[in-house]
């Protein structure tokens, strides 16, 4: 494949009319000038072509953010992309305004707002031997009939492979795709990090990883920062799938490789370096590479200088994971505090949709649920909860979801009359009646009365009371309208005759 004049011979004559380089170009006629130097009638600085102002650029830069192999990324991945090889002024500038007007972008992608307390898992030290594992659920079928992917990242060089499944895939299916596509290329991990997932709790994936000598470590329930890693990586395999598949949603399957190869070749924020140059010890090639410019240091080296700069550039990448997550452990946990429970204390929690579905099925339900009583502690920032079977979830929870209830009685159940509940509770002597004045609810406010006086005059003369009650009781007819009962007084008697008028 010849990509030798991609567009580039025509920059030569562009130079010594160029209002960025033509100064510059002059000056390296018969020797460089500081970074700057001529080479075959290009201008170089360093390892990077200078790019004149032309619309080359423009090209260039669509093919840095948008291109077959690339996948929509931000400004600092797209000028990255741009740096190992081209150079002109006010680059980043360009980057951001290409970004801005990045159709497939604006649609794809959304604000996310981090929440909760931020507790960093173990740094790695070698890649592929601290994992984390998640699913990304819910995608349209394919013409193969998958509707899921299964996502696995590693933690030291942030590698990822996604791996087209099927939602209803058991444990032994899901061991068998883990063993063919990645202990394939990788080898076994020591550790793995994965959220309670059902497909995870099985007798046999237990079972499996114990004999194979692999330590389990289960996130608390539905808690993203726990696996925070992956929880990004899915958000980004999102975005990027909507940013290169557009309308024809079916196809996600067929993108999956270049979506990978893609977020695989980017530089990580974290790490400073791509998963392949932590992995591989340099970067693999794209369309952009082949273009003839001079080869970096590490690719001709000897194989004991190459296994020194993969040792080196592996220190510097947990030098800057273990500088990131200080970084985030500071500006996350700035404004927010500890929050500690004991064992029998009872707490709310906050049903996220993802979790309690049913729960969550409309805008107008509860955000929260119980109260429900700690019964153990796990870890350091998570609780198991004396949570009733019919929810079908794990009964432990992150910190974060748990509010504390505070009691004020002895009762708690926040509506006793909720099925199972019990009347006892209710110590208001009378109920006031709201709403209209019904026959029903008028019968049952003058049957309250009666029981009412019943006890207050208890124990006097029956001299004194007679009568007295029963032309209160006939006032209350009275004013709500109902029918005097037999032997009633006169009151009740003329109540009836304006009622008979006015139906009249």
């Amino acid at each position: 494949m010849d990509a030798r004049y991609l567009g580039f011979e025509q920059i030569k004559s562009i130079y010594e009319e160029d209002s960025d380089f033509r100064e510059i170009y002059k000056l390296c006629e018969k020797h460089g000038e500081g970074k700057y130097y001529r080479h075959e009638g290009y201008l170089f600085r360093g390892n990077q072509l200078c790019i004149p102002r032309t619309s080359l650029r423009e090209l260039i830069l669509r093919e840095a953010h948008g291109g077959g192999l690339m996948a929509h990324f931000g400004v600092a991945k797209t000028l990255s992309c741009l740096q190992e090889h081209f150079y002109w002024p006010h680059m980043k500038r360009d980057v951001e305004s290409l970004c801005a007007r990045c159709v497939e972008c604006k649609q794809a992608k959304s604000k996310v707002q981090s929440s909760g307390l931020y507790t960093p898992l173990p740094i790695p030290s070698l890649p592929w031997v601290d994992i984390s594992m998640d699913f990304v659920l819910g995608l349209p079928r394919t013409k193969r009939g998958r509707d899921s992917i299964f996502v696995v990242v590693d933690r030291f060089s942030k590698m990822a492979h996604f791996i087209p499944c099927h939602k209803t895939d058991d444990a032994v299916n899901v061991a068998d795709l883990f063993f063919k596509e990645v202990v394939r290329l990788h080898g076994m991990p020591r550790t793995i990090v994965s959220d309670r997932d059902a497909k995870f709790l099985s007798y046999f994936w237990k079972t499996l990883w114990s004999k194979l000598g692999t330590k389990l470590l289960f996130s608390t329930t539905c808690h993203p920062q726990t696996d925070g890693q992956t929880e990004v990586v899915n958000r980004t395999l999102s975005q990027m799938l909507r940013a290169i598949i557009k309308s024809n949603i079916k196809t996600w399957e067929d993108c999956l490789p270049h979506v990978e190869f893609a977020y695989n070749r980017a530089v990580h924020s974290t790490t400073k370096y791509s998963p392949f140059e932590i992995v591989y010890g340099f970067n693999l090639l794209t369309p952009l590479d082949l273009t003839p410019l001079p080869l970096k240091e590490q690719v001709n080296m000897d194989g004991a200088k190459k296994a020194e700069y993969v040792k080196n550039l592996h220190e510097k990448a947990r030098l800057n994971i273990e500088r990131r997550t200080e970084q985030i452990l500071k500006n996350v946990n700035k404004h927010r505090k500890a929050r500690n429970f004991e064992v029998g204390d009872w707490v709310w929690v906050h049903m996220r949709k993802e979790r309690f579905p049913h729960q969550r099925r409309s805008k107008l339900l509860p955000r929260s649920e119980g109260p429900f009583q700690i019964i153990s502690k796990v870890g350091t920032n998570a609780y198991k909860l004396d949570l009733p079977g019919e929810y079908g979830i794990s009964a432990t929870f992150n910190v974060s979801d748990l509010a504390p209830f505070l009691d004020d009685n002895s009762d708690l159940r926040a509506n006793p009359f909720q099925e199972g509940g019990t009347d006892e509770v209710i110590k208001a002597k009378h109920t006031q009646v709201e709403g209209p004045m019904t026959r029903a609810r008028a019968k049952a406010f003058r049957d309250q009365i009666a029981s009412y006086l019943a006890k207050e005059l208890e124990g006097l003369s029956l001299d004194l009371l007679e009568g007295k009650s029963i032309t209160l009781l006939s006032y209350v007819d009275h004013e709500i309208g109902l029918k005097g009962r037999e032997g009633g007084s006169a009151m009740e008697k003329e109540s009836q005759g304006v009622n008979g008028i006015n139906n009249g």
